[in-house]
């Protein structure tokens, strides 16, 4: 596109119930993100983050306005449209693991490479991740962090245009966060991958290419950061 935006979110609106119980989650969504960049929806509880990403993954529609990846908006796209876009743009990274449990390690990855014509080298991918070694292990015989680069894995073997995370360290102790967090940095460095990160640990944003802070569904600051630190060197 000729602005180098990749990812538009245009005047979002998202509301949930009828009447009385409606509730407004997102009013009026603006911004946008260029290829490759690491950014981060930062917000706490009820700001319309993970509403926002699942609107942005195509699990969700918007009510009103639009998000296009590429120029392409997802509200023109059939069912059929939105699920080639779910499976050729798109990883998820959830705070829970979702892992397959009568799986390996690597088998669980290769779930992740059916749904791509441009898969990376699982055997390199495992490395990356720190799981070469792992790599027949079942699920119930990793660490929580072990089963989130699992999870990562099967989301990035993919080769997406976006890595979607929703909270990928809500679950993890402060020491594992950190190494995910790393490895997240590792693969948007060696990838390329446009990565949209929901978080509420602030310290996270100073990691990121670029913030958007939420509060009650709207955008109160877009910020890009102009001096990065290394995932190491975050503290909270």
């Amino acid at each position: 596109m000729s602005d180098g935006k990749f990812l538009n979110v245009s005047n979002v609106f998202k509301a949930f119930g009828e009447g009385e119980s409606r509730q407004e989650v997102l009013k009026g969504m603006d911004f946008s993100v260029a290829k490759g960049e690491f950014c981060v929806l930062l917000g706490p509880s009820g700001s319309g983050k993970s509403t926002l990403l699942n609107i942005i993954g195509g699990i969700d529609t918007a009510d009103d306005g639009y998000i296009s990846i590429n120029g392409d908006k997802l509200r023109d796209m059939d069912e059929k449209a939105l699920t080639q876009y779910r499976r050729k743009h798109l990883g998820y990274v959830f705070q829970l693991y979702n892992l397959i449990p009568n799986l390996t390690v690597k088998e669980n990855i290769e779930v992740g490479a059916y749904l791509s014509d441009n898969p990376l080298n699982i055997n390199e991918l495992l490395k990356t991740l720190g799981l070469y070694e792992h790599r027949h292990k079942l699920p119930n015989q990793l660490s929580g962090g072990q089963q989130q680069r699992t999870s990562i894995g099967r989301a990035i073997v993919k080769n997406p245009d976006i890595l979607l995370c929703d909270e990928p360290t809500g679950a993890l102790d402060y020491n594992t966060s950190k190494e995910i967090l790393k490895l997240i940095e590792d693969v948007n460095k060696k990838y390329g991958n446009t990565i949209i990160m929901v978080t509420h640990n602030e310290a996270i944003q100073h990691m990121a290419d670029h913030t958007i802070k939420l509060r009650d569904g709207k955008v109160r600051k877009n910020i890009v950061n102009e001096q990065k630190i290394s995932a190491e060197e975050l503290e909270w």
